[in-house]
């Protein structure tokens, strides 16, 4: 079998490890252009022969569970590792039970993406590949071009002409080469493709490129060590094109398959109403697309290319899926900001919206634990709060002036 085999989500077919692959051949072929596409390969290791603790795979930066070799491969920055809160009390009353927020702003370039970034990176420069492209509404973007300044690759970003500033001057000033697309992320995904098929570039999309997902994994290994060995109850991820959650679900399948845990946690996709194509199509025989319009621009897909493998995951496992509406997201932003000193951009904070939801449906159980992923910095996207802050006035240097601001 070798170190891994990639395995077709859809028609169960099998293939080799030994040249790069993005989709299923067989499957591919019958992609319809409007509809999610089938196809996506999932990484599947010779589990047999990891007779490892997770205390070794984890001293060895689990190369034995992703499809690169050497650690040396990745670039010199901290990607991952990142920090999990226990918040005992919210809005000034104690929890009973337990909260723990995973905070992925404090990666490289402040997002959960560099997972995924970070594992192409480093198997691209094991295959001595120099150029990798990708689409992105701009954290993607903003990641690869990072990751690939610190590892000393180029990278190529396709943006929607309307992604936020800040997240293309990231981009511009990691020195990549930024190629705004009339349209949104679909049309940008759509152009990257065909420059991978016309000239060979290596693509780093999400659903297309299958390692994308061993990346997005590492943040159930860091959970389950971070809770000392033992696995959360509940598990909140904001959903777009379903790439982020299938990462969750597939690093808890790892465990499973080393004996190390017996089940998985609950999983569940929270989806802006605005842009809810994934989570709302899962019960339907015809997929119909919604036009995603939502202030949570992270996860405002309207073809989510990563459907079938989420879907996959969230049925075999039990996962559940809620929508919050944009009203409830910037509440959501603003709450956790006053609350835990940490803002998040309006993506993340659909997670939390998820997870006020279901505690105010009352389905927050007892003592359990429970994960929120935060996914990004809100200084990525400040214009999405914007509404509901109010600077005040310059005033005089003076101090009565001060007091009646102060209002003493």
């Amino acid at each position: 079998m070798g170190k891994f085999i990639y395995k077709c989500v859809d028609c169960g077919k099998e293939y080799d490890s030994s040249k790069i692959r993005y989709l299923c051949d067989s499957c591919a072929k019958e992609n319809i252009p409007g509809k999610p596409p089938k196809g996506v390969l999932k990484i599947v290791y010779n589990y047999n022969s990891l007779n490892y603790s997770f205390d070794k795979l984890k001293k060895e930066h689990f190369v034995d569970l992703s499809p690169v070799n050497n650690p040396d491969s990745f670039p010199n920055l901290r990607i991952g590792q990142t920090p999990l809160y226990r918040i005992p009390s919210f809005e000034e009353k104690e929890l009973p039970f337990e909260l723990y927020l995973k905070d992925d702003s404090q990666n490289p370039t402040f997002s959960f993406k560099d997972r995924a970034s970070a594992i192409v990176s480093a198997f691209a420069k094991e295959h001595r590949i120099n150029t990798i492209i990708t689409a992105s509404t701009g954290n993607a973007g903003s990641s690869l071009a990072g990751i690939c300044a610190a590892n000393n690759q180029k990278a190529i970003v396709m943006v929607p002409e309307n992604a936020p500033v800040a997240k293309l001057t990231q981009i511009i000033m990691y020195g990549a080469v930024i190629v705004p697309v009339q349209g949104n992320y679909d049309s940008a995904f759509d152009l990257s493709i065909m420059a991978t098929e016309k000239f060979g570039i290596y693509n780093r999309n999400t659903a297309f490129n299958p390692l994308t997902i061993e990346g997005k994994k590492s943040v159930s290994f860091e959970l389950f060590g971070q809770l000392n060995s033992n696995i959360p109850d509940t598990v909140f991820v904001p959903v777009g094109d379903g790439v982020i959650i299938s990462g969750v679900f597939k690093g808890f399948e790892d465990l499973i398959m080393l004996g190390l845990i017996d089940k998985i946690p609950k999983i569940v996709a929270v989806q802006a109403s605005g842009s809810d194509n994934l989570t709302r199509n899962l019960k339907t025989n015809e997929f119909q697309i919604k036009e995603s319009k939502t202030v949570a621009d992270s996860i405002a897909v309207d073809i989510p290319r990563n459907f079938f493998m989420a879907k996959h995951f969230l049925e075999i496992y039990n996962g559940e899926t809620i929508t919050v509406t944009d009203d409830e997201i910037i509440s959501a932003s603003v709450q956790l900001s006053k609350n835990t000193g940490i803002f998040t951009e309006p993506a993340a904070a659909t997670a939390f919206a998820g997870f006020l939801k279901y505690r105010k449906e009352d389905k927050i159980i007892g003592k359990s634990k429970n994960i929120v992923l935060l996914t990004g910095s809100g200084l990525k996207d400040i214009n999405a709060v914007k509404s509901t802050i109010k600077i005040p006035e310059a005033i005089k240097p003076d101090i009565n002036d001060l007091m009646k601001l102060l209002k003493i």
